[in-house]
C-alpha cells in the first residue's frame, strides 16, 4: 500500500466519523478521487476490518458501522486537547483514573508538535483541589462493570435483578445518576409499584434477566430530585433523627434537600432525618442550623456533639 493511499484511508475513516452516511460521489470529490477509487478504498478498509457499510438506491452511500475494530480517532486540534484534558480529569469509577492515563499516553505520542505546548501548559498549571469536601469518608468507587449492566438493563428496558445491602432485589431500571463522584440507580419494584434510589457502590449486579417491561413513568418525570430526596433518607452510610425546636419551614430553608427530610411536629416542633457517610460529620454539620435540638437517635451522635462541645467551649 503506498503512502498516497494509506493517507486517503485515513482520510476516508475521517470523513466516515464526521457525519453518519455519505454518497460515493461526495466523498470522491472531498477527496479528489474517482469513485471507483472510492469502491476500492472502501474494500481495503474491510480488508482491514472496519465495517464499511454500503447502501442502494438514490440515497444510497457509505458509512462506518459498529465492528471488529476500533477506527483510528481524527480530531481536529480543539477537539484533541479538549480530550487530553478531560483524560487528565477521570476521576470517581474504580480503574478509570488508570485507564485515562493509558489513553493520554497513547494520544500524547501521536499530538502534534505545535499541540504539545499547549497541552503541557495546561496540564503545569492546573491542579484538582479535593471534590468531596463534605464528609470525612473517603470516596466512594464504582466498578465499571457495575456501571454497563445497569446500563445495558435500563437502555433494553429490562428487569435487573441484583444484591443490596444484604438483600436481594428485583427492579425496573429507570435513570442512572451522578452526584458528588456518586452514582445512583432510580428504579420501581415491579410488584408493589414504589420507586427507590439505590447507591451503585453498593449494588452486586446477578445474572441478567432478559425479561423486558413496559415502563411506567415516574409521578413528576423528575428523576433528579427524586434522587435528591430518596439520597436524604436512605442514601447514606449513617442517619439521624432529630427533633428541633423551630417550625418546618425554618428548617427546610437552612438545608441542603440532599442531606436532609423535615417533618413537621407543631407549629414550633419538627423532626429533621438528616445523613451522611459518617456520624462525625452528621455532628459536624447540624450545628449549623442554628437551632436547638435534640437527638432521638442514634444514641452514639450524644457523645460525638459532646466531644465538638467541650472543643468549641476551650476554644
Amino acid at each position: 500500500m503506498t503512502a498516497d493511499t494509506s493517507a486517503r484511508l485515513l482520510a476516508l475513516l475521517g470523513l466516515f466519523q464526521s457525519r453518519p452516511s455519505w454518497s460515493g460521489a461526495e466523498l470522491a470529490e472531498r477527496l479528489g478521487v474517482t469513485t471507483r477509487t472510492i469502491r476500492n478504498d472502501v474494500e481495503r478498509l474491510r480488508a482491514l476490518d472496519y465495517p464499511v457499510e454500503a447502501t442502494r438506491g438514490a440515497t444510497g452511500g457509505y458509512r462506518l458501522g459498529a465492528g471488529g475494530k476500533l477506527p483510528p480517532l481524527l480530531l481536529d486540534d480543539e477537539e484533541a486537547v479538549a480530550v487530553a484534558i478531560g483524560l487528565r480529569a477521570g476521576k470517581g469509577i474504580a480503574g478509570l483514573e488508570t485507564s485515562s492515563a493509558r489513553a493520554l499516553a497513547k494520544l500524547e505520542q501521536v499530538l502534534p508538535p505545535r499541540l504539545r505546548p499547549t497541552v503541557e501548559a495546561l496540564a503545569s498549571v492546573v491542579d484538582h483541589a479535593p471534590e468531596n469536601i463534605g464528609t470525612d469518608a473517603p470516596d466512594p468507587e464504582v466498578d465499571p462493570a457495575v456501571l454497563r449492566t445497569i446500563a445495558t438493563a435500563i437502555h433494553d428496558v429490562e428487569w435487573f435483578r441484583f444484591d443490596y445491602q444484604d438483600t436481594s432485589r428485583l427492579v425496573e431500571p429507570y435513570r442512572l445518576l451522578a452526584w458528588q463522584r456518586r452514582w445512583f440507580l432510580v428504579a420501581r419494584d415491579p410488584s408493589g409499584g414504589e420507586w427507590d434510589v439505590y447507591r451503585a457502590d453498593w449494588i452486586t449486579p446477578r445474572m441478567r434477566t432478559h425479561r423486558r417491561f413496559a415502563p411506567t413513568p415516574l409521578p413528576d418525570d423528575d428523576y433528579t430530585t427524586f434522587t435528591m430526596r430518596r439520597v436524604a433518607s436512605s442514601g447514606w452510610q449513617v442517619h439521624a433523627r432529630l427533633r428541633v425546636d423551630a417550625p418546618a419551614q425554618a428548617v427546610i430553608d437552612r438545608i441542603n434537600p440532599t442531606v436532609g427530610v423535615v417533618e413537621a411536629v407543631d407549629d414550633t416542633t419538627s423532626v429533621l432525618i438528616t445523613g451522611a457517610d459518617s456520624l462525625d460529620t452528621v455532628a459536624a454539620y447540624i450545628g449549623m442550623l442554628d437551632m436547638d435540638f435534640t437527638v432521638e437517635s442514634p444514641a452514639e451522635l450524644r457523645p460525638l456533639l459532646q466531644v465538638l462541645a467541650e472543643r468549641y467551649a476551650r476554644a
